[in-house]
């Protein structure tokens, strides 16, 4: 019998030794989330360099026939507890520098090689080890790691920047001197929240907030009138001057401005003896955020039970990554995304289907992050030590790290490939879309549970119905008065609104979906009929109803200027609601469809503003018309695209006027698609006639050209007409889709706090088995008081009886 340094070096033609550019992943399992800390550790394949946890090193041997394995355990190391006091946080983030402590311990690790399919074991390091061996090993633990790399790559921290307007900084020498103290704006009586222009010397408010505190706005207004462009809060300089309030305005965000001192002096300002006295823009808006609404949706400082097993599992904050926690928390609580990731597909079957790197495959990522959710497996306490030492059950679960799942569904949008925050919502619907391109022709494809269609002037699909909040609907009204008088004497005498006397507007869920199905005028409505313009009436309604429902409360709209607002408001939500009468009822006696647009009325060759892109930017709160426009500029290439024309022309002196021929991009003839692209499209598995009319539509992009396809399944070849919507008949392309009664069950909702979906914390509260939990992050409990009044999404699964 070979002995096992025989064994390894029979196997050395199936070891690598790594190069700069390949990817090694060592801390997390391809298949599960078993990492070295777990209790068989890990088992780096010295080939391929994937990672496996012991239970499925072995189905790697059987897939690969690789042998020769690197295996990684860590334990906990001993430490001496420190009595020092938390630090503060200075971000409204977790697990990121400067955000809320994780509080990671440290680890020891301990290497061996391991020889399958024996699991003959070889010390490491080790002199006897053959020296291709020793390289690759020492290769592979040098390395970050790619699950690092990712991470590092993506993280863009929220620290300020230089300003570039700080090196040559104009300052005019008009006689303005500073005082340390007793400052007031120059143009009103506000003593607070007062801003120094380093340019001339004035001392000016700053902006007024959403709730009619803060300033005036005469800041921001004397950068508008005189273009210059750096101010510095007044009681946030003090002899530490990085911790100094600055704001750039053509930039607009806070900034270094590293020549402070020299510009503080022009005004006589000696920051060393200066105190602070204010909240720099980061610290008021974290005050705001971890005072009352903050504890509200985490239910901080209620005794929250602890729970673990199957369905209880935490997923642990990657960095601003609640976002996607919350929201899968939800996801996998349905029983269409259960099934068909969990019950119907095992670990073994989507790694046997996966390619050559399951890391990069999202069926298999999707599986694994189902199972680890679901199984139980790593919902257990994480052991804890009391002061004699002993080991007890703790009630803290690490919970799961979702990173291979984020790197894949991210792989296709730059923004969620970020460490930033981003919008649940947003990224809600970019997962449904992965995961329906992914189960493209599948009748099991579990996105379609969430489907339905609206019909208004045309039928169009969606997965989430957006609704607006009709303040004017509020049933608290004769509280919201005192209160407003309230807050007009308070603001009056430049005082500040206790958070404990807030009065929020609570507006009933039911106005909100009444104002979804309510007739609304539309101007300058083109009529085929009439050939001529026209005030029509509007009317939308659902065509199906989905197994679930995802209702989005448009909390953030846009006010003039284009200024982002969060409207401060409670939604009264009931456990069981009926939309039965928002069914559409479809063309009804006596009335008549519109006639087709004739070609030489508006060209039937015309570039026509794609209705999911402008949906989705009229939800964010931008103008209708605007939206139109932005969509055909950028020929209809996605809602990322469009938002940054309209960001770009939003001042354009003809934005407001309403769309014309000038506006009307012609699609591409026929005779100019690129053959090879077509051919290219074709080696896709598309049909030519399918992939002529998708580059016609999309200007001859191969990856607008494909987006357009799966957006459109339902496309013919056998029309050339308008290949992007239709004022025609709408075809049935809402056949097929799960419909039912009207009568819903509230069983999650993802709720947010912070000033902009961008920013802040995202919780989600699921009910399951009965109760309701909360799941923030790695944290799993049984709620007591669920925020339903405080919902961005709610999740709705429909009643059969």
């Amino acid at each position: 019998m070979a002995s096992p340094m025989d064994l390894l070096r029979s196997n050395l033609s199936r070891v690598r030794i790594p190069e700069p550019t390949n990817r090694i992943y060592k801390q997390e399992c391809c298949v599960s989330f078993d990492t070295p800390k777990s209790e068989g550790g890990l088992f780096v394949d010295m080939n391929s360099f994937l990672a496996f946890g012991e239970e499925f090193v072995g189905w790697n041997f059987e897939k690969t026939g690789n042998p020769v394995y690197l295996h990684i355990k860590q334990t906990k190391k001993k430490l001496v507890s420190e009595d020092r006091p938390l630090k503060k946080p200075t971000l409204l983030a977790i697990g990121i520098d400067g955000g809320f402590d994780n509080g990671e311990p440290e680890y020891e690790e301990a290497y061996s090689i391991v020889i399958l399919p024996g699991y003959i074991s070889l010390p490491f390091p080790s002199v006897e080890l053959p020296e291709k061996v020793r390289l690759a090993v020492d290769a592979v633990l040098l390395s970050e790691g790619a699950e690092r790399k990712e991470q590092v790559a993506a993280w863009v921290a929220d620290k300020k920047q230089v300003s570039p307007y700080a090196t040559n900084l104009l300052q005019i020498d008009n006689g303005v001197a500073i005082p340390p103290s007793g400052w007031k704006c120059a143009k009103c009586d506000k003593t607070q929240n007062l801003w120094l222009n380093l340019t001339d010397g004035m001392i000016l408010c700053g902006r007024r907030n959403w709730d009619g505190t803060g300033g005036n706005n005469h800041a921001v207004e004397h950068y508008k009138e005189t273009g210059y462009p750096l101010a510095v809060k007044l009681g946030t300089i003090t002899a530490d001057l990085e911790g100094a309030d600055v704001f750039s305005y053509p930039e607009d965000e806070s900034v270094l401005d590293p020549h402070l001192a020299q510009h503080l002096a022009f005004y006589g300002i000696d920051f060393s003896s200066l105190q602070k006295t204010e909240m720099t823009t980061a610290e008021r808006e974290l005050d705001q955020n971890t005072n009352y609404d903050w504890n509200r949706i985490q239910e901080s400082g209620q005794e929250v039970e602890p729970l673990f097993g199957p369905g209880y599992t935490g997923l642990a904050n990657l960095g601003n990554s609640c976002y996607m926690a919350a929201t899968m928390q939800v996801v996998f609580s349905t029983h269409s995304f259960c099934t068909r990731y969990y019950m119907n597909q095992s670990l073994k079957l989507a790694f046997e289907r996966a390619p050559a790197d399951p890391t990069v495959d999202l069926n298999m990522q999707l599986t694994k992050l189902a199972h680890g959710l679901l199984s139980g497996k790593y919902s257990v306490p994480v052991p804890e030590k009391d002061d004699d030492a002993n080991v007890s059950k703790g009630s803290k679960q690490e919970g799961i790290r979702p990173r291979m799942f984020k790197a894949v569904i991210a792989a296709s949008h730059p923004e969620f490939s970020t460490m930033r925050q981003q919008d649940a919502l947003e990224f809600f619907q970019h997962f449904l879309d992965q995961v329906e391109r992914a189960q493209s022709g599948n009748p099991e494809d579990p996105s379609r549970s969430f489907k339905f269609g609206i019909e208004d002037r045309i039928l169009r699909l969606d997965n989430i119905l957006s609704l607006n909040i009709p303040l004017h609907e509020a049933t608290n009204k004769a509280e919201l008065e005192v209160f407003y008088k309230l807050k007009a004497e308070k603001v009056s005498e430049g005082k500040e609104i206790s958070s404990d006397e807030i009065v929020r507007p609570r507006v009933p869920l039911e106005a909100c979906l009444a104002n979804f199905s309510a007739p609304e005028e539309v101007q300058d409505f083109y009529s085929s009929a009439l050939k001529s313009k026209t005030t029509a009436i509007k009317t939308a309604g659902l065509t199906s109803f989905p197994d679930y429902l995802v209702l989005h409360m448009r909390k953030f709209v846009m006010e003039e200027g284009w200024v982002p607002k969060k409207l401060d408001v409670y939604i009264d939500v009931p456990d069981v609601i009926n939309i039965s009468h928002m069914r559409s009822n479809g063309l009804q006696p006596g009335e008549e469809l519109l006639p087709e647009v004739a070609e030489d009325e508006v060209g039937s060759n015309k570039l026509v503003a794609n209705e999911d892109i402008v949906a989705q930017l009229v939800s964010m709160g931008f103008n209708y018309l605007h939206c139109q426009k932005a969509a055909i500029r950028t020929l209809n290439a996605g809602v990322e695209e469009a938002m940054n024309w309209l960001l770009t022309h939003m001042d354009d002196a003809d934005i407001d006027i309403p769309i014309s021929e000038a506006d009307v991009i012609p699609a591409p003839a026929s005779s100019t698609v690129d053959q090879s692209k077509v051919d290219t499209l074709v080696s896709f598995g598309f049909p030519e006639e399918i992939a002529r009319k998708a580059l016609k539509a999309s200007g001859g992009d191969i990856e607008k050209a494909t987006d357009w396809i799966f957006s459109n399944p339902d496309a013919s070849a056998s029309s050339d007409v308008n290949a992007t919507t239709s004022n025609s008949t709408p075809s049935p392309s809402d056949a097929g889709l799960p419909d039912g009664g009207g009568r819903y069950k509230l069983i999650g909702l993802v709720s947010h706090i912070g000033t902009s979906t961008l920013c802040g914390h995202y919780v989600a509260h699921i009910l399951k088995d009965g109760r309701w939990v909360i799941f923030n992050d790695d944290k799993v409990g049984a709620s007591v008081n669920p925020p339903k009044d405080m919902g961005y999404l709610y999740f709705f699964e429909r009643l059969n009886s």
